[in-house]
């Protein structure tokens, strides 16, 4: 079910304390190593086998985030996930052994804030807690956090500015920067998901109806003319960060463009 650990991922974030995490989850193997792994990293863990004992935990917890299990002996994580968002805004990964998109987009609809499927590998799991504890972090919210774009605005960027309605993207010197229409979609993806560890799974769900199916290959050729485009030195980016063995990572402040 769990492809191997491998090395701990570099990414880190810094925060007062040790989260504490609820793993929600049925199969006691895997809870047990979702537990190592996570004490392994310094987090505080709670487990919690059935959707009853997860919702009793959450009442009488504090947590950081959730790991949901989707399938549970007691109903599916779907309900245990929309009743734990009417009770709390702990952030919320799901977990799920579906590779179906649909079941996908109903979690995230539900108010979760991203998700996993099986099999995994610890480290990408490692990799998305932190992203998800980095972007909920009491610190990140004074001024980091990404910035919804309205429908006619635009979002800034490091001096630069994505014109949504207009489809433009000018530079910190103010020239409009010449993008592929698939270009200026995955700069979009990107800057409404900053700081955000995104799977290529993830990318190319989040791409597709473009008039056009993404795969694992053109996602990175995409990423590869687009640092050639932004980044001042697209061998040794600043903004599209790799993280190995799970994807990208846009590492900028974004906020909304006036």
């Amino acid at each position: 079910m769990i492809l191997g650990a491998g090395h701990h991922t570099d990414i880190r974030i810094a925060m007062r304390g040790s989260p504490h995490i609820l793993i929600v989850e049925d199969d006691p193997k895997v809870r047990l190593l979702l537990r190592r792994c996570f004490e392994g990293e310094g987090f505080r863990v709670t487990e919690a086998g059935s959707g009853a004992e997860a919702l009793e935990r959450l009442s009488g917890g504090s947590f950081d985030l959730v790991t949901l299990d989707l399938t549970l002996p007691d109903g599916d994580g779907f309900s245990v996930g929309r009743e734990m968002r009417v009770r709390s805004g702990v952030p919320i990964i799901m977990v799920t052994g579906k590779g179906d998109t649909i079941d996908r987009v109903v979690g995230l609809e539900l108010g979760a804030d991203d998700y996993i499927a099986k099999p995994f590998q610890l480290r990408e799991v490692v990799a998305r807690v932190r992203a998800v504890l980095r972007r909920s972090a009491p610190a990140a919210r004074q001024g980091t956090e990404t910035a919804a774009p309205a429908k006619d605005g635009g979002l800034a960027f490091e001096g630069w500015v994505l014109d949504i309605p207009r489809r433009e993207l000018k530079s910190p010197t103010g020239a409009c920067c010449d993008l592929t229409t698939s270009e200026f979609d995955l700069l979009k993806v990107f800057a409404t998901h900053a700081n955000r560890v995104l799977s290529r799974d993830q990318i190319m769900d989040l791409l597709r109806g473009h008039d056009w199916s993404p795969t694992d290959r053109s996602i990175d050729n995409l990423v590869m003319r687009l640092r050639r485009k932004i980044e001042p030195d697209a061998e040794r980016p600043r903004l599209i960060k790799s993280v190995r063995g799970v994807g990208y990572c846009f590492a900028a402040n974004v906020s909304s463009a006036g």
